[in-house]
């Protein structure tokens, strides 16, 4: 995580500062510390701190070492330092007057033997030696826990951090009982050749060391500024009036969350002045259970077993009731506190949106207005089919009626009276132009002058029937040319070929 003034390479990635400790956001170093006094002069520069702060591994462990060198450190220098049976390499994170204060808070004396010293300045030689042991640690890692799976050991090695000569390695482990770990060393002595520090640390280190972004949306605390752990109980959340949610309060480390003892001082100072015999009162109705407080309003929330309703009340009531209750009264009400919301109330605007942004309201108005005429719809349908039933001359159990068919076997148009229509009937001002027959001659006509002409009749095979003299077609032919009846209920038109039986059957 760095600053906006890191830039990016070639590559696109960022560059940062590369741990020189000029990101102004620190997040290339964990556990970073601002120096707020570097810029300020001192009277006496000889009476200043000579004890520097050094973290290694990025800020996953800090460790105090005296300069007793001429040399003058700046924050993000890597120096050598004197470590066990050789040297290691950190990097400064804090000088100056700071340092005392955090000696101070470490209860560690600044003239103690213990504090190792400064070598000199690290220079290639050494930068390129640590580089080549820091690329080791993953794969000793993966080793070690795999060594102690194999020894059945209930542990779990959360980091290896090996010293820059190559000569040391310690290990991070998590336990939850005490672990005989005496053949384990032996063994990671003499795998990795070297010699072999075992540290345990619990879950909240362990998320420091690995690090990550908690549910507010910043880093960890226990991986930026949080050095000491202190416990964290369940009486933390009730206090506060919290759910307990295992999940809301736990933390990644699989533990409560430190940021739950931050406001708890306050909240201890505001529930001093509630009274603390006040779980249950009695009123005339029924009993009622205290059910949370409020400091901020000062009210105390009650319910009763008849309702889920909860009664604010005031402290000076509740302590009222209470004294009441000691002398054997009941009081008939509770006396609840009214509570106006000083939340502004949201007016929904009246204009369109033509922008784009379009709301989830105006999208479930329109869904709901559209459901709503569907079903104004869907009731309306049955309402109609009930009046149409209804209207008189309309037979219910009619049978359908097949509609006549001409020629070509198309439905003739029909009017409501059931006729046909003005063009078919006779006496039309334009009668139909006469149809000739293969000869190209008109066919012959029955006399009457202003009756339309008539089409010829066709047999199955097209060609017209025989006349007589007086225009009417034979017996047996009239037969095979009837059109169904219109008001007989369920009579299809026979086929041809059962005309010209019957016709036959007719004539024998």
């Amino acid at each position: 995580m760095g600053c906006g003034s890191c830039g990016t390479g070639k590559d696109g990635a960022p560059g940062g500062c590369q741990s020189h400790g000029s990101c102004s956001s620190g997040g290339c170093n964990r556990m970073n510390v601002h120096d707020w006094l570097a810029n300020l002069p001192f009277s006496d520069p000889e009476s200043g701190c000579r004890i520097v702060e050094v973290s290694f591994n990025n800020g996953s462990r800090k460790d105090y070492f005296k300069n007793s060198t001429t040399h003058f450190f700046e924050k993000g220098d890597m120096i050598a330092l004197e470590g066990v049976s050789g040297f290691d390499i950190g990097s400064v994170n804090l000088t100056g007057e700071l340092v005392r204060l955090q000696l101070k808070k470490n209860n560690i004396k600044e003239d103690s033997a213990d504090i190792k010293k400064i070598l000199r300045r690290a220079n290639d030689t050494d930068l390129n030696k640590w580089k080549e042991t820091k690329a080791r640690e993953k794969e000793v890692m993966i080793r070690s826990r795999a060594i102690a799976r194999q020894l059945k050991l209930e542990m779990k090695v959360a980091e290896v951090e090996i010293q820059a000569d190559g000569r040391k390695a310690t290990f991070f482990y998590i336990a939850d009982d005490r672990v005989d770990f005496r053949e384990l060393i032996k063994i990671y002595a003499g795998e990795f050749k070297v010699k072999v520090e075992m540290k345990q640390i619990g879950a909240r280190q362990e998320a420091g060391k690995v690090g990550g972004i908690g549910s507010c949306g910043r880093e960890l605390c226990c991986s930026t500024w949080l050095t000491d752990f202190k416990s964290v109980n369940t009486n933390a959340a009730r206090y506060q009036n919290l759910s307990i949610n295992q999940t809301k309060l736990s933390g990644q480390c699989g533990r409560l969350k430190c940021c739950l003892n931050y406001e708890l001082d306050t909240y201890l100072d505001a529930l001093q002045h509630f009274p603390d015999d006040c779980d249950m009162i009695e009123v005339a109705r029924s009993r009622a259970f205290l059910v949370k407080k409020d400091i901020f309003r000062n009210l105390m929330w009650f319910t009763m077993p008849d309702s889920n309703k909860q009664y604010p009340l005031t402290i000076e009531r509740v302590k009222k009731i209470k004294e009441l209750n000691k002398q054997g009264i009941r009081p008939e009400e509770l006396e609840t506190v009214e509570i106006v919301s000083k939340k502004p109330v949201e007016i929904e605007p009246t204009y369109v949106d033509v922008v784009g942004q379009i709301s989830l309201k105006s999208l479930e108005k329109t869904s709901r207005k559209r459901r709503d005429l569907e079903r104004e719809e869907h009731q309306q349908r049955p309402q109609n089919r009930g009046n149409q039933n209804q209207q008189p001359g309309n037979q219910q159990n009619k049978p359908q009626q097949r509609p006549p068919q001409n020629r070509d076997g198309q439905e003739a148009q029909q009017n409501r009276e059931g006729n046909r229509p003005p063009q078919q009937q006779r006496g039309n001002q334009q009668p139909r132009p006469p149809q000739k027959n293969r000869e190209g001659q008109e066919p012959q006509r029955s006399g009457q002058p202003n009756r339309p002409q008539q089409h010829v009749a066709q047999n199955r095979e097209g060609k017209g029937l025989q006349q007589n003299k007086e225009g009417q077609r034979p017996p047996h032919q009239r037969n095979q040319q009837q059109r169904p009846l219109q008001n007989r209920p369920n009579q299809h038109q026979p086929k041809p070929d059962q005309q010209a039986g019957n016709s036959e059957e007719k004539n024998n």
